[in-house]
């Protein structure tokens, strides 16, 4: 299987030794003896590895979700798919804070894998809180060591992705922002967790504003009827609110796999044609009206009341 899973733990937050997981030595060695993409995998809030049910190396990258299979990653030969534990688990100001630490460990990563295997295009999927662990890395990377990013309903802020999108590798990188009003539940408590009262502290569910971001509301028809006419059917929407359809809901990891695995096959413009310029506004899924934070795109307008 060309799956490699590795551990980036910090001082303060040490992981269990794990049988199953490689040393960095052995991921260089099969990053340079390879071809095709190196995909990155970015798990969220609440997992752990080697803690049980919360290990994200027994669940979310090798059990009934399983990202590794449904990017077609789960083959001897081709992408070589990393799947990344961190220590996610414990209060959410803190597992913020340590999120950006770990993105600076996977950018030293990240740097030396470009450097060690520069045919080899990086790709990032992080979902939750696994985007500020991805924008943190990509802030800290080598200028054109990352390719791609996929952010799934990402729990960062708008400003602080602009923000790592404006140094050397972000420049150079395409990133799919992948948001949806079912999350908006999330992205508002977020907002008011970690940035109480700050108006400049936006969710990425709002939406970033860079020319090279691709927006994408995935409970949105529009949308789904764009993503339909370049063959990536997606099932719609069944729930007002969800943290997780935007990898568990059918034909969500194809539209990655694409993206990230076969970036060929799926050109950063015509994915941006196909999508719709505006977003639905803030809690228009659950009818209630008020503040909505919409944006129109690409860089035409602010967020407005």
């Amino acid at each position: 299987m060309a799956v490699m899973h590795l551990n980036l733990a910090l001082p303060e937050a040490p992981i269990p030794r794990d049988g199953n997981t490689a040393p960095l030595a052995a991921v260089m060695r099969r990053a340079a003896a390879g071809h095709g993409p190196i995909v990155v995998m970015l798990h969220g809030y609440k997992y752990a590895p080697g803690l049980g049910r919360h290990c994200p190396h027994r669940t979310l990258f090798a059990g009934g979700d399983n990202w590794a299979r449904g990017l077609g990653l789960d083959r001897d030969q081709g992408p070589l798919g990393l799947a990344v534990g961190w220590a996610a688990r414990g209060w959410l100001h803190e597992v913020h804070d340590r999120a950006q630490r770990v993105g600076v460990e996977l950018a030293r990563l990240l740097s030396a894998l470009h450097r060690r295997a520069p045919h080899r295009p990086i790709q990032i999927i992080a979902h939750s809180l696994g985007a500020e662990v991805a924008l943190s890395a990509l802030e800290h990377s080598d200028a054109g060591a990352i390719r791609r990013i996929a952010l799934l309903t990402g729990a960062s802020f708008s400003q602080r992705a602009t923000a790592a999108l404006d140094t050397p590798a972000g420049r150079q990188v395409e990133l799919l922002n992948v948001t949806s009003r079912e999350n908006d539940v999330f992205d508002f408590l977020f907002e008011r967790m970690i940035a109480p009262g700050q108006q400049a502290g936006s969710a990425l569910g709002q939406g970033i504003l860079a020319p090279n971001v691709v927006n994408l509301q995935l409970d949105c028809p529009a949308s789904l009827r764009g993503l339909a006419g370049l063959g990536l059917p997606i099932a719609p929407t069944r729930r007002p609110v969800c943290h997780y359809s935007s990898y568990r809901r059918p034909g969500t990891m194809a539209l990655y796999a694409r993206f990230l695995v076969a970036p060929g096959a799926l050109p950063f413009d015509l994915l941006r044609t196909a999508l719709p310029a505006q977003t639905d506004p803030r809690w228009s899924r659950l009818g209630i009206r008020g503040k909505t934070g919409m944006m129109t795109w690409p860089l035409s307008g602010d967020a407005t009341p």
